[in-house]
């Protein structure tokens, strides 16, 4: 039998709607780097999604591109970036950052996030410690939105968070690689037009959320990263032939699209959080979205791994491991029933051998 796959939310191309509009402009020229009329489209497509006309956006070729290109661009060379200490940048990337000069300042999470109060002792800390000048100072946050363990920040965290980097000068960056999953959670209170008002730099993401590649990079004030297209180029994160990641955009943010595309994947992940926790599988938390992590001993990660390819997540001090599975905007309804039939199998299998 063929392996399910809930190992990521990438795993499948485009939504048919990009797929047909590539297609429909397939031999149509334009000019390149963004510049064509399709990525002004769907600009003002986003523009209005987030209720800020003037706002930049950049259209960038994937995440760890973006994050790079946004950081180094925000920080001064003494500066470096306070992140959770599960954040994308600062375990999953690489070591982009600080390949580009940067140190990643990391605080401890909370199921994936970190508060205003804990971003405030640190930088009081900073400042009170004599020898700071020899330090790296702190110069803006990094938040994302889900975070990696799929939980999401309320409206007044945000607000909070907000409020402390601009009383200590810190630009606020939020990672919405998945940020389509938040958005159509029923427990979000947080908007497009929120992230907009209360953010230095966000960005939306395409490739984990529908699109064949692709991140729309929103700056809300214009200007607020001087040359950022050049710096774009340095980084490797733009594409000649722009209208690619201009047309997906612009389809994205018709009618819509991108504020429900992630729904189908939230209930497929609620149907699976149901069976887990219906057959006594030791849920490691609670997370809304599209992220399932699940604890597991040894036998049942090895039973799993047979038919499913799932994510490793961390493994616990009891001996346990966490594994994460992730459903997508594509995710069938098809494929989630059959795993739940593997999980269901798996723990009747448990309970036999223990019998």
């Amino acid at each position: 039998m063929k392996k399910l796959l809930f190992a990521s939310d990438y795993q499948e191309g485009a939504h048919p709607k990009i797929i047909q509009r590539l297609a429909e402009t397939n031999l149509m020229q334009s000019f390149g780097y963004g510049m064509d009329e399709i990525c002004e489209s769907a600009r003002e497509r986003i523009r209005a999604a987030c209720g800020c006309r003037e706002a930049e956006v950049h259209f960038l070729v994937g995440g760890t591109q973006t994050n790079a290109t946004v950081i180094d661009a925000l920080l001064q060379s003494y500066e470096g970036v306070i992140t959770p200490d599960s954040g994308h940048v600062s375990l999953h990337e690489a070591g982009a950052i600080e390949a580009g000069g940067h140190k990643v300042l990391t605080i401890p999470h909370e199921f994936g996030k970190i508060g205003a109060k804990a971003v405030e002792e640190y930088c009081k800390e900073y400042e009170q410690y004599l020898n700071h000048e020899h330090m790296v100072k702190p110069g803006m946050v990094y938040i994302s939105q889900p975070t990696e363990y799929g939980t999401i920040y309320s409206l007044k965290e945000l607000e909070a968070l907000s409020r402390v980097c601009r009383e200590n000068n810190l630009p606020l960056y939020v990672d919405g690689a998945r940020l389509a999953y938040a958005l159509a959670c029923k427990q979000n209170d947080v908007s497009l037009k929120d992230l907009a008002r209360l953010c230095d730099v966000f960005y939306i993401g395409g490739t984990k959320c529908g699109a064949m590649l692709g991140e729309a990079v929103v700056i809300p004030k214009p200007g607020r990263i001087p040359h950022f297209f050049t710096i774009i180029k340095q980084h490797g994160g733009l594409m000649a032939k722009g209208r690619i990641l201009g047309i997906q955009f612009d389809v994205l943010f018709e009618n819509k699209l991108y504020e429900t595309i992630g729904q189908g994947a939230l209930a497929a992940a609620d149907k699976i959080r149901a069976c887990l926790a219906a057959s006594d599988y030791m849920l490691d938390f609670d997370s809304p979205t599209n992220q399932i992590f699940v604890s597991l001993n040894d036998s049942e990660v090895k039973l799993l791994a047979e038919c499913v390819e799932f994510s490793f997540w961390e493994k616990l001090d009891s001996g346990r491991t966490v594994v994460r599975l992730a459903t997508s905007w594509a995710t069938s309804d098809e494929d989630v029933e059959r795993l739940t039939e593997v999980l269901q199998k798996l723990h009747r299998r448990a309970i036999s051998s223990i019998q």
